[in-house]
């Protein structure tokens, strides 16, 4: 049921995203060109050396306002937000209880915001993002991820931010769709699991182990013979 209720809400929420942008864009055709939306085409067209990927994807958004570009540059925030949002619904969903951390999911939610708007500062000027390097390498981060999975959702949230800042808010939006659908596949199957391991996501059929078994055993008082 658990299972059957996040993939619902997965396939809902991004139809309506799918659904709603493909409207706007399909009902005012000019708009792509003040929306951070479109930079993956650039993207991929951008092959052959002519440019490279941060020019490729500027040419997209043709801001030429102050309204225009702080206009852009909040849709890219908002963009990155609301596409990070499931994540942390199959986050939530899938983890441990024992190793569940709430500010990965502060993390995830925000992380991407923040990226987008570095990206946006320093992607044409090589001096702002050596001051940005100096500048985080300035400031201690002493929080320690607990397991490797934890490091593919921050990962991904850097990932969205980058897709975002970049005017591809379609390429963050199918990055969050992949990683939360095949993330959700791998719970369901439980794929890779062995008795006794250390586990990463929670069990998703916690009444079929071996535990459960001689535990159900354990309480069924022995039948004797009949007096």
């Amino acid at each position: 049921m658990r299972a059957t209720k996040l993939l619902i809400q997965l396939t809902v929420y991004y139809a309506i995203l799918f659904g709603g942008a493909w409207l706007v864009i399909h009902n005012n055709p000019e708009m792509q060109s003040y929306l951070p939306i479109g930079g993956a085409e650039a993207l991929i067209n951008s092959g052959g050396g002519k440019s490279n990927a941060f020019e490729a994807a500027a040419k997209v958004a043709e801001v030429k306002t102050l309204g225009q570009s702080l206009g852009w540059m909040f849709v890219a925030i908002i963009g990155a937000l609301i596409t990070s949002l499931p994540v942390t619904w199959v986050y939530m969903a899938t983890r441990t209880s024992d190793e569940y951390d709430q500010s990965i999911i502060s993390t995830i939610l925000i992380l991407p915001s923040v990226v987008t708007s570095i990206v946006v500062v320093v992607q044409h000027s090589l001096a702002l993002a050596f001051a940005l390097g100096g500048i985080a390498g300035a400031v201690r981060f002493k929080n320690s991820l607990k397991s490797s999975g934890d490091a593919l959702y921050i990962l991904l949230s850097v990932g969205i931010g980058l897709a975002s800042g970049i005017g591809a808010v379609e390429l963050a939006l199918v990055m969050s769709l992949a990683f939360n659908y095949c993330f959700v596949a791998l719970w369901t199957t439980e794929y890779g699991e062995r008795e006794g391991m250390k586990r990463y996501m929670s069990d998703f059929n916690p009444d079929r182990g071996p535990g459960s078994a001689s535990a159900s055993d354990a309480s069924t008082p022995p039948s004797g013979p009949a007096t």
